[in-house]
């Protein structure tokens, strides 16, 4: 029996709220390392319901930090609009304040392990999720045009630095696909609890949708799948009919079925709740979106020889080795390059760009 805590709350006084997730969900961290992992897809304000609101993570580091003595570190890899820009992401969403000295950029290190076959057979997790001791994922309660909603599950698709996420949105091909990949990627390193934003939430064809929903609660529970089955009901969505859910299911990391969910709290339906299409229809014809995907696939680094001074911090900082001075210059391998963006945040001349390349003649 999977238990969800369904509490009443506002930013403004959140921490109550926190403190009852604590008490239902007690976790030993006391001298452990803890990755808190919000939702920041990319640099956006909090009012904007884009990213985990900076209140509930500072709320999440002071109960931790009061009982539970601990190394905490705040990281997320943004996505496609964030790519090389994490510390100002953390930044214009207020959750570089909220971090209290704990941000890290975790996208700037990073372990290839295995994965499906049909996926290349590696990926590229960030070192700082796969080291912690304890990892705690913050997701935002919001819709989403692939997924039909976002929550405990799709927040850990940000454990992959840079590029890598649009890569692998090309390589799914369909919704259909994309559902099971987020499942493979959640499962690389399940979360130990979750700690949901669900005061203001976010409805229509997000994951940034200007459709706000006023909310008033905290989620929370140490299940992915029961967590998201009760996020689903409350849209008016009928868990079964997402495939991630089903994937997640049939691979044994929760389930969805009201009768193995004890609910700690009332779960209450938003009434005409706007969700996107359960085909996926929404982003399949969001061009804009995908002509995005695609462009940040190809980018690769380019080197401005006038700023290069050749010091090596590029091929030093490349998490995949994809960087090599060659003939007095940076040279990229662009079959190893993830694009994670490091070796243009890490430049300390500011010589590196992200391009596509030039077509072929």
């Amino acid at each position: 029996m999977h238990r969800v805590l369904i509490q009443s709350a506002t930013y403004q006084e959140c921490r109550a709220a926190v403190e009852k997730v604590f008490e239902l969900f007690p976790l030993d961290v006391a001298g452990k390392k803890v990755l808190l992992k919000p939702n920041v897809l990319r640099a956006a304000r909090p009012e904007e319901a884009i990213t985990t609101h900076p209140a509930l993570l500072a709320a999440v580091i002071e109960c931790l930090r009061e009982r539970h003595p601990a190394t905490i570190v705040v990281g997320d890899n943004p996505g496609v609009m964030g790519y090389g820009a994490n510390e100002e992401c953390f930044r214009y969403s207020g959750l570089l304040d909220a971090a209290a000295g704990h941000y890290r950029n975790i996208g700037l290190d990073s372990v290839e392990v295995e994965f499906a076959a049909e996926y290349g057979g590696s990926i590229s997790v960030s070192r700082d999720v796969l080291e912690a001791d304890v990892v705690i994922s913050l997701p935002k309660f919001k819709t989403h045009g692939l997924t039909v909603m976002t929550g405990a599950i799709k927040n850990s698709y940000g454990i992959l630095p840079g590029a890598q996420k649009a890569h692998f949105h090309k390589l799914a091909g369909s919704p259909e696909k994309f559902h099971e990949l987020v499942v493979e990627v959640f499962r690389l390193r399940v979360p130990d609890l979750f700690i949901m934003d669900a005061v203001l939430g976010m409805q229509g064809n997000g994951p940034a949708s200007t459709e706000l929903r006023w909310i008033g609660r905290i989620l929370a529970a140490d299940n992915a799948v029961a967590l998201d089955a009760v996020v689903a009901r409350m849209m008016g969505l009928a868990p079964e009919r997402l495939g991630f859910m089903r994937k997640a299911q049939g691979l044994g990391l929760g389930e969805y079925d009201a009768a193995c969910i004890e609910l700690h709290g009332e779960l209450t339906p938003i009434p005409d709740f706007k969700v996107p299409s359960l085909g996926g229809d929404a982003v399949a014809h969001a061009r804009g979106l995908h002509t995005l995907i695609l462009k940040s696939v190809l980018l690769r680094p380019t080197v401005d020889p006038a700023r290069c001074t050749v010091c090596g911090a590029c091929v030093a900082q490349c998490p995949v080795q994809a960087l090599e001075i060659v003939d007095d210059a940076p040279r990229v391998d662009p079959t190893r390059c993830i694009v994670c963006f490091c070796c243009q945040e890490m430049c300390p001349e500011r010589a590196i760009t992200l391009q596509a390349p030039c077509p072929a003649a």
